[in-house]
């Protein structure tokens, strides 16, 4: 059965982005993401942030603040390690070499606003959806690419869906594109609030899907001011109605991500109430991850103990 929730390294490895699409579309919103920030040092010493999230239940991780600048630092991205003359250091991977150690897919969170804090450590222009920038990418075998904008950005919508259409002509099919506005909501709202008529919504969904995005972004009921079941419910029934086969994210962020599992638990009871496809949890928490406990309530609340051991436990197969 080719639903993401069921399948392992060996059958991951061989899809191709469209059929990704389809095996997250056959696990019946049942899919966890976690964020990770790469720019700060692992929550654990001896591990990776997304070795972390993988082992809590995560079925896809997303990398913010990754650079295609192969000379950056990526501390969230660094293991200890022995050199050649028995020194104790840190070797710093990037995602090709990610991949000796995570089994589900990986894809990187690119900025279409002007950097925000971030900026101050990875320089924007490595983290634009520019054609340079994706072909890297592309090349390093990103799965999939999310446009939008972290906190403090200014990032719009039309410069959002700018980037949608013109990152679309460049990759095509060969990585799903997630868009949509989840954060830095105070100038322009996410996509949902209730300041703005649901209408003005569905229309900006619309012009997304046209433009070529394949999973829809939003904020999760529970993790952001006005956010609420039924609004997010009316506005993904659209987006799978007007076009079959698109997938909608619902974000637990705003810095809930680091709040007690009872927290996390009724806000995943919401965002299943929703209709969405995945499930994602950010990474304000500690060190650039969620708590991990809460990546672990997260998946088993979203599909279950049997589903989310099976991913826990699951290596190399």
């Amino acid at each position: 059965m080719n639903r993401l929730i069921n399948l392992h390294r060996k059958r991951i490895e061989k899809m191709t982005a469209m059929q990704l699409k389809e095996s997250i579309w056959r696990s019946e919103g049942r899919v966890v993401l976690s964020q990770n920030f790469v720019g700060m040092p692992p929550l654990c010493m001896g591990v990776t942030n997304p070795e972390l999230a993988q082992a809590m239940g995560a079925d896809m991780i997303m990398f913010n603040g990754y650079s295609t600048d192969e000379n950056a630092q990526l501390p969230g991205l660094s293991m200890m390690a022995l050199d050649e003359n028995g020194n104790l250091g840190f070797n710093t991977k990037r995602l090709p070499e990610m991949r000796e150690f995570i089994d589900i897919p990986m894809g990187v969170y690119l900025e279409c606003g002007d950097g925000g804090f971030v900026d101050k450590i990875f320089p924007i222009k490595y983290r634009k959806p520019d054609a340079e920038n994706l072909e890297k990418l592309i090349q390093e075998k990103s799965t999939f690419i999310v446009l939008g904008g972290n906190p403090g950005t200014g990032v719009t919508y039309d410069s959002v869906l700018k980037a949608t259409k013109e990152t679309k002509a460049i990759v095509g099919d060969r990585m799903l594109i997630f868009a949509g506005k989840w954060e830095d909501g105070a100038d322009e709202p996410v996509l949902g609030d209730p300041i703005r008529p649901m209408k003005f919504y569905k229309d900006l969904i619309a012009e997304f899907i046209d433009a070529g995005t394949d999973v829809i972004a939003m904020s999760m009921p529970g993790s952001r001011w006005g956010i609420n079941v039924e609004d997010n419910r009316e506005l993904i029934a659209f987006a799978h109605n007007y076009k079959r086969g698109t997938l909608v994210m619902s974000f637990l962020d705003g810095t809930i991500e680091g709040a007690d599992v009872e927290t996390v638990r009724e806000c995943a009871l919401l965002s299943k109430q929703t209709g969405a496809d995945i499930h994602a949890i950010g990474d304000a928490g500690l060190n650039g991850i969620a708590i991990p406990e809460n990546i672990y309530q997260l998946s088993i609340t979203i599909k279950g103990r049997a589903k989310t051991w099976e991913r826990m436990a699951i290596s190399r197969r």
